[in-house]
């Protein structure tokens, strides 16, 4: 995740990507690391470009790359030129600077792209040449960038500087093996590179991401500069020469200087957010203090849980998983049923001419019949349009003969349905949840309409199993916590107080968003749509039917390695095992 630790605040340095695969699952991952530091490139284009290159490959080593391994691209993006000859010699000063870094280094750049109208009228931008730096990793040798634990040991690893400010790059290189050694061998806990605001932005992002704190030993200029430098938390002593101990991680949350002075993490971390809160919001305005009911359906004992299927028992369950224009989670949830012992079946609905239509159609239906279970997957179905998300993929279900089919697979095969994210919305536009059939649409029902931020959210949320009315949570336990990626725009849902007595009442409330002391809530660091009582997922009155906003098929062991918690709702397996 590109921000790391429980509070997810620690900025990483690169983006680190296993390989997607069709079958199965391989360790080989892709680095991707930036560097570029407008300050400097304005004073000096060939030292901006020279340690644009060297940054991007700092990040890239810190997260686990072999430098020997890197390749780079570069983005170029100067003022217009003119007549004017100091104007020729900035891009010509920055590539002569990310030329000489790339000759030291022994490493190429492979493509790029460059702009020259970077002007308008009197207004420059500065000289800006950004490196990329590209490579694979095994993904069991990445490491993220927050601190880990209380009682670390914290090292620096500088490389040494000229008085031309250029770097020693026979340094350099030894210190990018000390690092990737030590990554390899397991002995570090974190690692990040230092850059331009030193040591004091350093280890103040590498403390917030889990609110561990920082206590130096050791009286450094915090404030100098301090490109080609690497911070390291390791949970022993590290003998190599080179290593400057800093001090240790702490349990309180502060960082301590040392002279003493101690600074407050949540005051660091407010003042790191504000500045940029009126031009790029992260909070609203909605009223955290705002109580919600804990919900927790417990059935009465006369009430049984639907678990297994009294009509169906197969070995290896149908899975039909459509996918229309603006899908693009089907893979994924394609392995999940494959790993959970499942047969899925992925079918592509064509819409370029009316025949394709009416073949898609009768495609659909017979595979419907066939199927167990019907998943509908995430993603932006007809770019979300008209007039809200999930509106294409529910107007095909009102196909007659689609129609029919879903009723048959409900009442007839005793069939499943999943939708996650789109297929959410779907459902719930179909009124598939919580009615549990195809309705007409009416002002009484519930809808997932815009996040309350009025943006895209993307990040990791904790949800609570508040019933286990529904078979698809048959392997948790109920008050289970999990932690599930969310990715949408339109994700809150939204009820009348009717239909919400309702649905607690009938156990239909599946999920809800809830904070680090397992509460529901309207805070948007924990809700991230402002969702109604906090509701993440709903059922069908008999629970087999679910819709959920949580991207629960990208939770697969090993994918998310830089925020904790437990992220194995073991969702699909317990679909499959529905029909055993």
């Amino acid at each position: 995740m590109p921000f790391g630790g429980k509070y997810q605040l620690t900025p990483q340095d690169a983006m680190c990507a296993r390989i997607p695969t069709l079958n199965g699952y391989t360790n080989s991952g892709t680095i991707m690391s930036f560097g570029y530091d407008p300050y400097l490139s304005e004073i000096s284009p060939l030292h901006g470009a020279l340690y644009a290159v060297v940054d991007s490959l700092c990040k890239y080593v810190a997260c686990g790359g072999d430098y020997k391994k890197a390749w780079f691209t570069f983005q170029e993006y100067f003022e217009k030129l003119r007549n004017e000859p100091a104007r020729w010699g900035k891009p010509l000063a920055a590539l002569l600077g990310a030329y000489l870094a790339q000759e030291k280094l022994g490493l190429a750049s492979i493509g790029g792209k460059d702009s020259m109208s970077g002007s308008y009228n009197e207004l420059d931008v500065p000289p800006t040449l950004v490196s990329f730096c590209i490579g694979v990793v095994d993904t069991n040798k990445v490491v993220s960038n927050e601190f880990k634990k209380p009682n670390s040991k914290v090292y620096m690893l500088k490389t040494k500087i000229d008085k031309d400010y250029i770097p020693d790059f026979n340094d350099l290189k030894e210190n990018y093996e000390i690092i990737h050694r030590l990554i390899g061998e397991g002995k570090v806990l974190a690692v990040k590179s230092s850059r331009q605001f030193g040591l004091a932005d350093t280890i103040t992002k590498m403390c917030i991401g889990n609110k561990i704190g920082f206590e130096f030993t050791e009286n450094k200029c915090l404030f100098k500069p301090r490109f080609a430098t690497f911070i390291i938390e390791a949970e022993e002593e590290l003998n190599i020469d080179k290593l400057e101990l800093l001090g240790n991680t702490i349990r309180e949350e502060k960082i301590v200087l040392p002279e003493k002075e101690e600074l407050d993490l949540e005051e660091l971390i407010k003042a790191w957010e504000e500045p940029l809160e009126k031009v790029f919001p992260t909070k609203c305005k909605t009223d955290k203090a705002r109580k919600i009911e804990n919900i927790l359906y417990k059935p009465n004992e006369n009430e049984n849980c639907n678990s297994k299927s009294q009509k169906i028992h197969i070995a290896k369950p149908k899975v039909f998983i459509p996918v229309f224009p603006g899908t693009n989670c089907e893979y994924d949830l394609y392995k999940a049923f494959v790993d959970s012992g499942g047969d899925p079946n992925i079918f592509v609905f064509r819409n370029l001419k009316e025949n394709d239509i009416e073949e898609s159609i009768k495609e659909m239906e017979k595979r419907i019949n066939e199927a167990q279970i019907i998943m509908l997957p995430g993603g932006f179905s007809a770019g979300d349009e008209p007039d809200g998300s999930g509106k294409f993929i529910a107007t095909i279900f009102r196909n007659p003969r689609l129609k029919e089919a879903i009723n048959k697979h409900l009442n007839e095969q005793d069939g499943l349905i999943l939708g996650i994210c789109n297929g959410f919305q779907a459902l719930i536009k179909l009124g598939l949840v919580p009615y549990g059939k195809i309705v007409e649409p009416n002002d009484n029902m519930p809808t997932l309409t815009y996040n309350e931020i009025a943006r895209h959210q993307s990040k990791l949320v904790t949800t609570k199993v508040v019933s286990k009315l529904s078979p698809w949570f048959s392997k948790i336990n109920l008050g289970e916590e999990f932690v599930i990626p969310i990715s949408h725009g339109e994700g809150r849902f939204v009820a009348n107080d009717e239909v919400m007595k309702e649905l607690t009442k009938n156990g239909q409330v599946a999920t809800q968003y809830v904070d680090f002391e397992g509460n529901a809530t309207y805070d948007i660091d924990f809700n991230p749509n402002g969702s109604t009582y906090a509701v993440e997922g709903i059922t069908s009155k008999d629970g087999r039917i679910l819709g959920k906003m949580g991207h629960s098929e990208r939770s697969y062991k090993g994918n998310i390695i830089n925020v904790p918690g437990n992220m194995d709702q073991k969702l699909f397996e317990s679909g499959i095992e529905y029909f055993k």
